[in-house]
């Protein structure tokens, strides 16, 4: 084992997973830290303890509480929504994520993916092969099709990237001006600020999420702006499940308002994969992988790594979050 100059640390992570499972040998494989096991008692384990690290963001406040000795907080993650930055600041520690970059070239191929699943109906083109039945169904291409890009942030301008590949049309939203330092090949064909957003949403064929989740965001595509989408326009969220009504999307897939949804993230996680519209061969649903990739897993363990030393060295800690962005709980 590989090991840095390093404070006391303890990992926490709520469950199991692949991704989880991947980011422990990750981080074992370069710091000597132990796991944390919130059945067990917590100011005990967490005595000393000078840096959490905490995969995906959901210690409770029961477990910000007996981190007594804690001075940083490294969320292995983007999102904060699941977080209680005010609460952690509020204890006096510094909290950091691994920012949108770690994970926005996952994120914006699988939103690519689901455009060529959706437009190429490859779920009833599948179930057509195993049946037999060939030469069906007719599918799109996406040189006359334009995109919507809601968060002109790290994933939706690598999507854009991918998007102008295939002879897409780019239209994007953000609450910022457009960054003038932008690469060629990802500069949007237009751009608006968030006043035009209803307009982008109403002209695209395709409209692609990629936002953080604030009580701003929250249900920021609802049953009125699903029905300015075209009834041929598909609907992609790589970014969190909350950002969309999913009872109006439900509606409006099983109505018939818009062509399909590709979908990697749930308001309520698992979902209830029994919902009638996840039955429909237009409505593609992967269970919030779009960001879990081998790569993503290195990129993010390497920033806790290099926080753990920056903390023993007494050096500025990279991404670091405060309370005035606004993310968080």
């Amino acid at each position: 084992m590989t090991t840095v100059a390093q404070p006391k640390i303890q990992i926490y992570n709520r469950r199991s997973s692949e991704y989880v499972e991947c980011c422990l040998r990750e981080l074992h494989a370069h710091l000597d830290c132990q796991q944390l096991d919130p059945d067990a008692n917590l100011d005990d384990q967490l005595r000393g303890v000078e840096m959490v690290i905490d995969i995906g963001g959901h210690a409770s406040r029961e477990i910000i509480d007996a981190a007594v000795d804690t001075k940083f907080w490294q969320i292995i993650g983007t999102g904060l929504d699941n977080c209680e930055v005010q609460y952690t600041l509020d204890k006096g520690a510094q909290l950091g994520n691994t920012p949108g970059f770690t994970s926005a070239l996952g994120l914006s191929e699988c939103a690519m993916m689901y455009i060529l699943m959706l437009t190429r109906k490859y779920h009833e083109a599948r179930d057509n092969f195993h049946s037999g039945e060939f030469f069906t169904p007719n599918g799109k291409t996406l040189d006359q099709m334009a995109l919507g890009i809601i968060g002109f942030g790290a994933s939706g301008r690598q999507l854009a990237k991918r998007a102008k590949s295939f002879g897409m049309r780019v239209e994007a939203i953000d609450i910022r001006p457009l960054d003038t330092d932008l690469p060629d090949d990802m500069q949007p064909d237009y751009y608006g600020l968030s006043d035009e957003m209803d307009s982008v949403i109403s002209r695209c064929d395709v409209v692609s999420l990629h936002l953080h989740l604030t009580p701003e965001t929250t249900h920021i595509i609802d049953g009125r702006r699903l029905g300015l989408m075209k009834p041929s326009a598909f609907l992609i969220n790589v970014a969190r499940g909350a950002l969309v009504d999913e009872d109006a999307l439900a509606d409006a897939i099983l109505g018939g308002k818009i062509a399909g949804a590709g979908i990697d993230v749930f308001a309520n996680e698992p979902a209830d994969t029994s919902r009638p519209e996840y039955q429909l061969p237009n409505f593609i649903a992967t269970p919030h992988t779009s960001g879990q990739t081998d790569e993503t897993i290195r990129q993010r363990c390497a920033i806790a790594v290099d926080n753990a030393r920056r903390l023993a060295a007494g050096e500025k800690l990279l991404h670091l979050i405060e309370a005035s962005m606004g993310l968080g709980k």
